[in-house]
């Protein structure tokens, strides 16, 4: 069964968590509170790419590839008026698609964190 364009959307929503997690665990808790969530955002999507070379790229996007380079226009015209990624390239679509995604749940996501954090500190304090 191949994943669909929602269950991607979910995989990147689950990397994100893993790593603001991580970071939360580095940085202690009272550090990570005081982020900076666009820092983080680059910290997560922008310093490594999330899919390495074109065929797993490609592989990656299945069926669901014009979906991927649709949000990717969309994206990059909303934000930079001009379109920034070569499209033809699957390792390029991928990885500013993730980006893209990265930015619209990100909040949200680091958000959570900080609840689960929270949570935990009253538990351990009781």
């Amino acid at each position: 069964m191949s994943s669909t364009y929602q269950d991607k959307q979910q995989e990147i929503r689950d990397f994100c968590m893993e790593r603001l997690q991580e970071i939360a665990d580095y940085m202690g808790t009272d550090d990570f509170k005081d982020a900076d969530v666009s820092d983080l955002h680059h910290q997560i999507f922008n310093v490594d790419y999330y899919i390495v070379g074109r065929y797993q790229a490609k592989q990656w996007m299945g069926a669901d590839a014009f979906d991927f380079i649709g949000h990717v226009q969309e994206y990059e015209n909303m934000h930079f008026g001009e379109i920034h990624t070569d499209l033809s390239e699957p390792e390029h679509v991928v990885n500013m698609w993730t980006y893209a995604q990265g930015y619209e749940i990100i909040d949200e996501c680091y958000e959570e964190v900080c609840d689960e954090l929270t949570d935990q500190c009253e538990l351990d304090v009781g």
